[in-house]
């Protein structure tokens, strides 16, 4: 079977992988603090044999991240923090440490502090516990106030989140949309790192380019199966003729 067959196959199977990757940059378009996900494709040739090495596979590799600042919005909750510029929220993950721009936080029934997925927000010194019946105020420094709802002007610290700021070379992407160190140490605390309080930092994601790349996608994955056809309808008809001319 003509090679050209397999050099088809590759194309189209990275292109699908392009197009998941688009894909979940759209699903996320509304999630505060997503980075869009990056992707290029390399060609990769064929070695081997004799003649001109002139059939190249094709490999989709990611890149990285879009490290690229998004909106920060003002929303009014007091449990909502975007950082300010450079640097990253801490959350324990059930495998270590991770990093996220996400600062939507909750207050579990026993009073930790979590994000609306679920996961622990780190403070400097471990997990953050909210007394009952306190309202608390994040500062720009990432120091959490709490005072009760019946004596505000009674406010003691409570602790102060834990704020990294790692080189973006530094950080690598998970599937779970949140960041780790390459080495796969812990970052240390920057105290250089400042909040905006009452905020959220909107997704990165440009919908309307990820629409174009989505629709270019498309259109490759197209081409890839219209050529896998003829090589198919080739051989069909390479095999007809042979059988008549036998």
């Amino acid at each position: 079977m003509d090679r050209m067959l397999y050099i088809a196959m590759t194309g189209a199977k990275q292109t699908m992988l392009r197009q998941a990757s688009v894909a979940n940059n759209l699903a996320n378009v509304a999630t505060p603090g997503f980075r869009a996900e990056l992707t290029a494709a390399r060609a990769v040739p064929v070695i081997g044999g004799t003649g001109v090495p002139s059939r190249a596979y094709v490999v989709e590799q990611t890149t990285g991240a879009d490290f690229t600042p998004g909106i920060v919005q003002q929303t009014g909750r007091v449990l909502d923090v975007a950082v300010n510029g450079e640097g990253w929220l801490s959350v324990q993950t059930p495998t270590g440490e991770a990093y996220t721009r996400n600062g939507g936080f909750e207050i579990d029934a026993a009073g930790l502090l979590k994000t609306r997925s679920g996961l622990v927000v780190q403070g400097e010194n471990g997990p953050l516990t909210i007394p009952e019946n306190t309202r608390i105020t994040i500062a720009k420094d990432g120091t959490i106030s709490g005072a009760p709802f019946d004596n505000p002007a009674q406010a003691v610290e409570i602790g102060r989140l834990k704020l990294v700021n790692p080189s973006e070379r530094e950080l690598e992407k998970g599937s779970d949309g949140l960041f780790r160190q390459r080495n796969g140490e812990v970052a240390q605390a920057d105290a250089g790192v400042k909040l905006a309080s009452e905020s959220l930092e909107v997704s990165n994601v440009n919908p309307v380019d990820q629409l174009v790349q989505m629709i270019g996608s498309q259109r490759q994955y197209d081409l890839q199966i219209k050529m896998m056809q003829t090589v198919d309808q080739n051989a069909r008809s390479a095999a007809q003729l042979l059988t008549l001319t036998g």
